[in-house]
Formats: structure tokens, C-alpha cells, sequence
């Protein structure tokens, strides 16, 4: 998986260069741990909120539990993305893939018992719109999760 990234984000990285955007592709180079994280982190952003969105509005289920539902497919996407595209993990033994999966998934949990409460008070008790508060309240996720993959989960040993 970590190829196939590799020779797509190569490819556009080539694309903006030919375009004139050279200063972007050198900046980009700077910040390509972060710059995959956004890409990345939004599209775990977008498998949650259309999980969301399938299991609240579609199937009609609870808005709890289809934001647990939601949570669940998108920690597992992000893991696996996280770990072999952006953080580029090499965790190599039994023990500290085990630190590593449990690290991601208990900050995870946390992050996830931010976004029940916030829906819950917004959507059960004020009524607000589901997923409009649903797209607010992932934009304070994923920053959440980034600093949590950079500072714990994925942090590079030195």
C-alpha cells in the first residue's frame, strides 16, 4: 500500500511541478508527514461521516450507535493508513506492535467519547442538524488524532 502512495503522490507532486508550482512541491517535501496526514485524515473523515450518514439516515439506526458504527470502520481505515502511509511505522516485534495498536485505539476511544458527547448534546438535546454537527465535530478529531498519532502512537524513537 505504502508504494502504490508513494507513486501516486510522486505522480502528482511531478503534475504541480510542470504546472509552475514548484514552491509547493518543495514545501510539500517539508511537511510530507503532516500533508499526508490531512489527505489521509480526510478521507477517514469522509468513511466516517458517509458511515454515519448510511447507518443514521438510510438504515435508521440510533444516532449513538451509528456514530459508534462509524467510528469503528473509520479507526480501522485509519490505522491501517496511519501506520503504513503516513507515520510509516516499522514496528517490527510482538510487543511493540501490541503498544502500538492499543495506544492507537485507546487515544482513539477517547476521541470517540469526545465526539458521542458533543453529538449527543447537539443533536439528542438541541436538535441541531446530525450531519452538519457531524462534519463540525470531526474537524476537532482529526486534529486530536494527529497529535495523538505524533506525540504517542507513532512517535519516532530516537
Amino acid at each position: 500500500m505504502k508504494k502504490l502512495v508513494d507513486i501516486v503522490e510522486e505522480f502528482f507532486l511531478k503534475i504541480f511541478e510542470k504546472i509552475g508550482l514548484k514552491k509547493f512541491v518543495e514545501w510539500y517535501k517539508e511537511h510530507k508527514e503532516g500533508m499526508r496526514y490531512l489527505v489521509f485524515g480526510g478521507l477517514t473523515t469522509l468513511v466516517n461521516i458517509l458511515t454515519y450518514g448510511i447507518a443514521f439516515y438510510i438504515i435508521h439506526i440510533d444516532n449513538s450507535i451509528s456514530n459508534i458504527i462509524a467510528w469503528v470502520v473509520s479507526a480501522i481505515f485509519a490505522y491501517i493508513t496511519n501506520k503504513y502511509c503516513v507515520f510509516n511505522s516499522n514496528i517490527n516485534t510482538a510487543k511493540g506492535l501490541i503498544y502500538e495498536i492499543i495506544s492507537f485505539f485507546g487515544c482513539r476511544l477517547l476521541t470517540l467519547g469526545i465526539d458521542e458527547a458533543i453529538m449527543i448534546i447537539t443533536v439528542d438535546k438541541f436538535g441541531l442538524n446530525a450531519l452538519l454537527m457531524k462534519i463540525i465535530v470531526n474537524i476537532i478529531i482529526v486534529i486530536l488524532n494527529f497529535i495523538f498519532s505524533k506525540l504517542i502512537i507513532f512517535k519516532k524513537k530516537k
